[in-house]
C-alpha cells in the first residue's frame, strides 16, 4: 500500500484527512476537478470564512461610524466572494511551498500536491486563476482599498517560510488574516483612521489563538521535522497563553466598536462572544486532535458573533 502510485492513491484518498467526510466536494464535484478544489480547501471552508469575517466587521464598524443603518451589501458580497477566492489561492502557494513538508505529516500527506493527484505546474495555473479571479473582486472597489489588497500579497508570500524560521509563525498568519478589519472600512470610506486600525489588532490577537489551537494537531510531526509553531512553543501553557490573547482580542475588538459609536447592544453580544471564546479555551484538549480541529472551526461562529453584535447595534 505505501508503494501505490499516485493513480491508486486518488482511487485510495479521495478524500483529505482534515475534511469532514461527505462534504460537498467528495459528493457532488466531477472526478477531474475534485483535487482542486480541495487543493484550494473549498472542501474545508473554515478558512474562507475565517478570512471574511474581518472584512464583515470592518464593513459594519464603517456604517456604525458613518451613522448607517446597515453596511453595504454589495461590499459584504464581494468580501463573500473575495475571502473565499483568495484564501484558496493562499492555501495553492501554501501546498507547493511545503509540499515535501506536507508529505512527512501524517494530517497533510493526502493532501493532493504530496499524494501526487495534482502536479506543481497545474497547480501553479490554478493559483494564478484563483489570484485573477480575486483581482476581478478587488478591482470593484476604490483605488486606496485596491492598493491596500495589493498590498496584502507580501505578507501572504511570504507566511509560508515562517514555519521554518521563527516559532511564531501564527503571528503573520494573524498579519494576513486580519487585513480584512483594514479592507472593509477602506472600502467604504476610501481612508484609514484608528478604529478599523485598532480592530486588526485585536484580529491578529484572534488568529494567533484559533491558529495556535489548529497547529496542536501537527506538534508532534512538526517537531520531528524540524518546523516551528506556537503550539510547540507555549506547549503546556497553551491555556494561560490562549487566556491572554483571546482577552486581548476581545478588549481591542470591543474598543473599536465603541471608538467608533457602537452602544450597549453591541457590548452586551460581545459579552456572548467573549463566553464562546473562554468555552474554547476551558474545554480544549491540546492532545486531542480531533478537539482541538473542533474548537478552531467553532471560530466560524466566533465571526458570527462578533458581526451580529455590530449589526444589532445598527440596526437598534
Amino acid at each position: 500500500m505505501q508503494n501505490a502510485s499516485a493513480g491508486d492513491r486518488q482511487h485510495i484518498e479521495p478524500t483529505v484527512a482534515d475534511a469532514r467526510r461527505g462534504n460537498w466536494v467528495d459528493r457532488y464535484a466531477p472526478a477531474a476537478l475534485r483535487p482542486f478544489l480541495q487543493l484550494a480547501r473549498f472542501d474545508r471552508p473554515i478558512g474562507g470564512w475565517l478570512l471574511m469575517w474581518p472584512c464583515w466587521w470592518s464593513a459594519a464598524l464603517a456604517a456604525t461610524a458613518s451613522g448607517s443603518s446597515y453596511p453595504s451589501p454589495w461590499h459584504l458580497a464581494l468580501f463573500l466572494v473575495g475571502a473565499h477566492v483568495m484564501r484558496g489561492a493562499g492555501c495553492v502557494w501554501n501546498d507547493l511551498i511545503d509540499r515535501k513538508i506536507d508529505a512527512e505529516v501524517e494530517r497533510t500527506r493526502s493532501r493532493p500536491l504530496p499524494s501526487g493527484r495534482v502536479s506543481p505546474a497545474a497547480a501553479l495555473v490554478f493559483m494564478l486563476l484563483l489570484s485573477f479571479t480575486g483581482l476581478a473582486v478587488l478591482l470593484q472597489l476604490n483605488r486606496f482599498t485596491i492598493g491596500l489588497g495589493i498590498a496584502s500579497l507580501a505578507i501572504v508570500a511570504v507566511y509560508p517560510l515562517m514555519k521554518r524560521i521563527t516559532s511564531w509563525p501564527q503571528a503573520v498568519l494573524g498579519l494576513a488574516f486580519g487585513w480584512g478589519a483594514l479592507i472593509g472600512w477602506a472600502a467604504a470610506a476610501g481612508s484609514l483612521a484608528l478604529p478599523p486600525v485598532v480592530l486588526y489588532l485585536g484580529t491578529i490577537l484572534w488568529v494567533i489563538g484559533y491558529d495556535t489551537i489548529y497547529a496542536h494537531q501537527d506538534k508532534e510531526d512538526d517537531a520531528l521535522i524540524g518546523m516551528k509553531s506556537t503550539a510547540l512553543r507555549f506547549g503546556s501553557r497553551t491555556k494561560p497563553w490562549l487566556a491572554g490573547l483571546y482577552a486581548g482580542a476581545w478588549v481591542l475588538v470591543t474598543l473599536a466598536g465603541n471608538l467608533a459609536g457602537a452602544g450597549t447592544v453591541f457590548l452586551l453580544l460581545m459579552l456572548v462572544a467573549g463566553a464562546h471564546l473562554a468555552w474554547q479555551i476551558t474545554t480544549l484538549d491540546i492532545d486531542d486532535g480531533a478537539n482541538c480541529l473542533t474548537r478552531f472551526r467553532s471560530n466560524h461562529a466566533t465571526g458570527l458573533l462578533v458581526f451580529l453584535a455590530l449589526a444589532a447595534d445598527l440596526a437598534l
